[in-house]
């Protein structure tokens, strides 16, 4: 199945009560659920035993949420991750997806709420992606392939996350058409509720922008197109 019901997650939480009522609520969901209470110790496991998707919480005993998001990201960790805060500063959930995240929660939250976006994210990642009836698509040098979900410019594999991959994807399948924020989200962003907020296509697009444009300040592949959204250059 898309959504991956026994997909195993990695839990990063060090309030014991909330962990150990997540745990056990996924469980009973059918996934298979790890805890870690430690950043350090959570970036540890995800190296070693490469879980389907990470919880992490932004206020950890050792180190900021947000800092241990962008070490993932930089070790080529490309699991989805979804961050948890009890914060509700907007400016707290863009430095998230700055940093890499691809979801965002603010406590509390109910289990259903949550069990949506789980659903959500590994659909997105390894979803109609991973279907060994894709095909390879090519933007000038890059070439992705659409059943590994891999992206590769020139001869070097270029290190997406899963809803980057999507996202090119997405705009290279309609190369030179403006697409509206709300036509990627809907592509991109497949979610049973209207939960995720436009501003995430322009987060992504400028990490995806650092990633494959020569110089990501003037674009010449992925334009802004003004009052519309964005669409890529063939």
């Amino acid at each position: 199945m898309s959504d991956r019901p026994n997909a195993h997650l990695l839990i990063i939480e060090d309030d014991p009560g909330i962990a150990t009522s997540l745990q056990r609520g996924l469980e009973r969901e059918g996934y298979q659920v790890t805890w870690k209470d430690k950043g350090e110790d959570g970036i540890v496991f995800a190296q070693t035993h490469t879980p389907d998707l990470i919880i992490l919480d932004v206020r950890l005993p050792d180190g900021s949420g947000f800092d241990f998001c962008h070490r993932m990201r930089t070790l080529k960790l490309k699991q989805p991750i979804l961050m948890l805060t009890v914060r509700s500063d907007e400016m707290d959930k863009v430095l998230g997806l700055e940093m890499g995240a691809d979801d965002y929660m603010t406590k509390p939250f109910g289990i259903r709420e949550l069990l949506s976006r789980i659903r959500a994210l590994l659909r997105r990642a390894y979803g109609e992606f991973s279907t060994p009836n894709s095909d390879l698509l090519s933007v000038r040098d890059i070439v992705l392939d659409l059943s590994q979900g891999r992206a590769i410019q020139g001869e070097i594999a270029i290190n997406l996350t899963p809803t980057e991959f999507r996202l090119l994807a997405y705009l290279a399948q309609h190369p030179g058409q403006a697409l509206s924020r709300g036509q990627i989200l809907s592509a991109v962003w497949k979610t049973d509720e209207a939960i995720i907020d436009e501003r995430v296509v322009n987060v992504h697009i400028r990490r995806l922008r650092e990633k494959i444009e020569l110089d990501p300040s003037k674009p010449d592949l992925l334009l802004t197109v003004p009052g519309i959204g964005y669409r890529l250059v063939p």
